[in-house]
């Protein structure tokens, strides 16, 4: 299935059925009185998260969504019929915002969460709503009101704990390969990956979190290079970044240093807030180091880049190193959800990526 994460959508309720005059006309009841009902409630329009769906590609196509109205008013007593109200199912994550003013509206985070998008109108009122003791014949009736109409603008961001930044053919998806199952294009040529995409790392019983694969990034993303920053969005919900590093690229007139910076530099410029989140340093294809040339390599890349924070040596192809990452990385991750990790199981230490396909 096509992966859209962004669609423009226009919703119109219903609108509530008029008010019914009548009087009540029977043999031998020559003052029957009012009869007329009041008109039915315009359908509403809602919006539902759904944890089974992952794209807006339905919203793409179908962009006109309305409410049916609300039948008029009878008589002998007769109210109209409500309109059914829509209910529109949307990936978790969404965010729902008016398209004229750029007001958020929703963000449908919680699965089952029922979002009104769009309210039905009234019904009107009948002249049976209008008798009393000193109005016993009343003539008045009113019109239903109008249901909203409204253009939306939705938007996906995916829900995932982790987020993982780097150039193109980085490893990024060899390494969400090999931690979870995962299973992502994976190619000798550069963006391999078109879309993100999400893997549940298994740590343990009970004990997982959600990585996030986004397209490669380069130099000049800001102005449209490569995918540019569109698929960035995707990391902000995210509560680390692991900035995948490749170590020895194909052609050697490539310096791993600047390219690091410049993904970084992409990343201010794109949200300064996404720039602030918890960082971590992957050097991934240390398989195709030689061995004695591993540590003065990593401790060369650390000090030309004035690295602080965490750094980890990996070959996601030969899956090495890839236990003590997954393994720091949901202690961090169960730090910021208030959850003590336990114990690891010794039935896990063997598979370094033993999880469910997102």
């Amino acid at each position: 299935m096509k992966f859209v994460d962004e669609a423009t959508i226009d919703v119109a309720a219903g609108n509530g059925g008029s008010g019914c005059a009548s009087f009540r006309r029977e043999k031998f009841i020559p003052f029957g009185g009012p009869d007329g009902g009041d008109g039915g409630r315009g359908g509403s329009i809602y919006a539902v998260g759904d944890r089974n769906l992952n794209t807006l590609i339905d919203y793409r196509y179908a962009r006109r969504h309305e409410a049916r109205n609300g039948e008029a008013g009878r008589g002998s007593d007769q109210f109209g019929a409500a309109g059914a109200d829509i209910v529109l199912r949307m990936p978790m994550g969404t965010i729902v915002s008016d398209a004229e003013s750029g007001a958020v509206l929703a963000e449908l985070l919680v699965p089952g969460e029922k979002v009104l998008l769009a309210k039905g109108g009234d019904g009107g009122f009948g002249n049976l709503h209008f008798k009393s003791s000193t109005n016993r014949a009343p003539r008045q009736k009113t019109p239903g009101w109008p249901g909203e109409q409204r253009k939306l603008r939705l938007e996906l961001r995916v829900l995932a704990d982790v987020g993982l930044l780097g150039m193109p053919n980085a490893g990024k998806s060899t390494l969400i390969a090999a931690v979870s199952n995962a299973r992502p294009k994976i190619a000798d040529y550069p963006f391999t990956t078109l879309h993100p995409n999400l893997g549940v790392v298994r740590v343990g019983p009970e004990q997982s979190f959600v990585v996030a694969d986004i397209p490669g990034l380069i130099e000049g993303a800001s102005e449209g290079a490569g995918l540019g920053h569109l698929f960035l969005r995707h990391l902000q919900r995210t509560h680390l970044l692991l900035h995948v590093v490749d170590l020895a690229p194909f052609d050697e007139a490539v310096d791993p240093v600047a390219q690091a910076r410049a993904i970084v530099a992409e990343l201010k410029k794109y949200d300064p807030a996404l720039h602030a989140k918890p960082r971590w340093l992957v050097l991934n294809k240390l398989d195709m180091v030689p061995a004695e040339e591993r540590e003065k390599r990593v401790k060369d890349f650390v000090r030309r880049l004035r690295w602080k924070g965490p750094v980890f040596e990996i070959s996601a192809l030969t899956r090495e190193g890839c236990q003590p990452l997954v393994r720091a990385v949901y202690e961090h991750v169960a730090k910021l959800r208030n959850v003590v990790p336990d114990d690891p199981d010794p039935r896990f230490d063997d598979a370094t990526a033993g999880g469910a396909a997102s």
